[in-house]
């Protein structure tokens, strides 16, 4: 009831948003004892805590914490119209209460600081990612091409093609040129076993020109070590290769010719002596061995293929096609025929056999050498062995050399008249070819009594 009298009291009730001068805070000891109340002074004491507080807070002393005061209320020795209590415009001292009092990051923060003294800078890279980051500033911009490295399973439709292509131009500078724009990572070693794989499927020449792309890779593409590599696998999975492909067995000849050929190291075989299980590896291994051991002191294994398709002189093939022709004309076997001409792989020179052929029917006694070589050259039509071209031009170059063959055969014109015609009746030949063959004309006479007279 007492505390509800003091603030109904007009005269003496404090206003909250009252500010006081320094003058009121100076109250006279005498005056408060003697005009005012009890309460009246309690309120006023409690008045003047509050409002040092407020200071306190606003003020950047060290020592200004929570604790300041006592459980009294009295001030712990800091008297707050000191003008150490003052905030300073320029302080960088902390002024939340806390830390040792020292400026802001060693005095190397705040607006307008470019750091502490004696601090040197470095030179930065520019990051991409910055807001101002000018790429016309940064010089000439250069961009790289970035080939992903190829899949093991995307290796075998990429190698492939290459290989097949390679079996038709032989040309190994190409291969190589295919292979450096694929990037072939770890799996580069794989590329050798594979096409090893795909020449032991084909003929004798494609595992010539293997064995050439093979010395041609060595050091450029791929070393030793990557073609060792390539070898070891082929022999551990010689046992499921030869399923596939009867003439895997082969792959000793292969291993032959590249330890000539400095692909394989020398040391290639002895590295195998003693630690193979497998019955076939063994048996390519000890081959390998017996072929080196024959050809020591050849350089290299030229003739370890053989020589096939246009390798080999042109002597050299007529010979052969003359030989093919004299035993097919004893044997009559036209299927044997056809595949000694598959296996000479000239496509190309088989013009040669088809002059060859129209030649021994000219200089035949019989009439039976016509209608064999007719039938043989029907086969070689039919099966597309030998081409619309390659016939014509067997046949032209007959026509052309007919005069000097008629020298040592008489009654040559008269044979291929026949023959040809015969050819023409079978469909071997076309229209325009056999009226394109010559004939000889001749000159009747009459008899003596008609005066020389020619007839017409």
């Amino acid at each position: 009831l007492n505390f509800h009298w003091v603030f109904s009291h007009e005269d003496k009730k404090p206003d909250s948003n009252q500010h006081y001068s320094d003058d009121d805070d100076a109250l006279n000891e005498s005056e408060v004892n003697g005009n005012w109340t009890p309460q009246e002074k309690a309120l006023h004491e409690a008045r003047l805590k509050a409002k040092a507080k407020r200071r306190l807070r606003k003020s950047s002393s060290r020592n200004s914490t929570s604790d300041s005061f006592s459980e009294s209320g009295d001030m712990g020795g800091v008297d707050p119209h000191s003008p150490k209590s003052k905030v300073l415009p320029n302080d960088r001292k902390s002024r939340m209460g806390k830390g040792r009092g020292l400026p802001k990051k060693g005095g190397a923060g705040g607006k307008g600081v470019w750091g502490a003294a004696g601090m040197v800078y470095e030179v930065e890279e520019p990051d991409i990612r910055d807001p101002n980051y000018d790429e016309s500033s940064q010089g000439d911009t250069v961009y790289a091409k970035v080939v992903p490295e190829i899949d093991e399973k995307e290796l075998e439709k990429m190698v492939n093609p290459i290989v097949q292509e390679y079996f038709e131009h032989g040309d190994t500078k190409e291969v190589e040129l295919l292979l450096k724009e694929l990037n072939l990572g770890h799996h580069k070693y794989e590329f050798s076993s594979m096409a090893v794989s795909l020449s032991l499927e084909g003929k004798a020449s494609h595992r010539e020109l293997t064995s050439r792309l093979l010395s041609d890779l060595t050091n450029k593409m791929m070393s030793q070590s990557e073609m060792a590599r390539a070898f070891d696998k082929m022999l551990k999975e010689l046992p499921d290769l030869i399923l596939d492909t009867p003439e895997a067995p082969l792959v000793s000849q292969f291993i032959a010719r590249a330890i000539a050929d400095h692909v394989l190291p020398m040391s290639f075989l002895d590295c195998y002596k003693g630690k193979v299980d497998c019955e076939h590896a063994r048996v390519a291994l000890d081959r390998a061995t017996v072929l080196l051991s024959m050809k020591k002191e050849v350089v290299r294994l030229d003739n370890v293929w053989g020589v096939g398709g246009g390798l080999r002189p042109v002597k050299h093939l007529i010979k052969e096609m003359n030989l093919l022709l004299k035993e097919y004309l004893i044997s009559g076997d036209v299927a044997e025929a056809e595949r000694c001409l598959r296996d000479l792989e000239v496509p190309h020179f088989h013009h040669e056999l088809v002059y060859e052929a129209v030649v021994m029917v000219l200089e035949a006694s019989g009439d039976n050498a016509g209608q064999m070589m007719m039938k043989l050259l029907q086969s070689f039509w039919k099966s597309g062995l030998v081409t619309i071209d390659q016939m014509n031009r067997g046949f032209q170059r007959v026509y052309d050399e007919l005069p000097e063959i008629s020298l040592d055969v008489p009654h040559a014109h008269t044979i291929m008249e026949g023959f040809v015609d015969l050819c023409f009746q079978e469909a071997v030949i076309t229209k325009q070819l056999r009226d394109a063959c010559p004939s000889r004309g001749r000159k009747r006479f009459v008899s003596e009594g008609d005066g020389g007279i020619i007839k017409n």
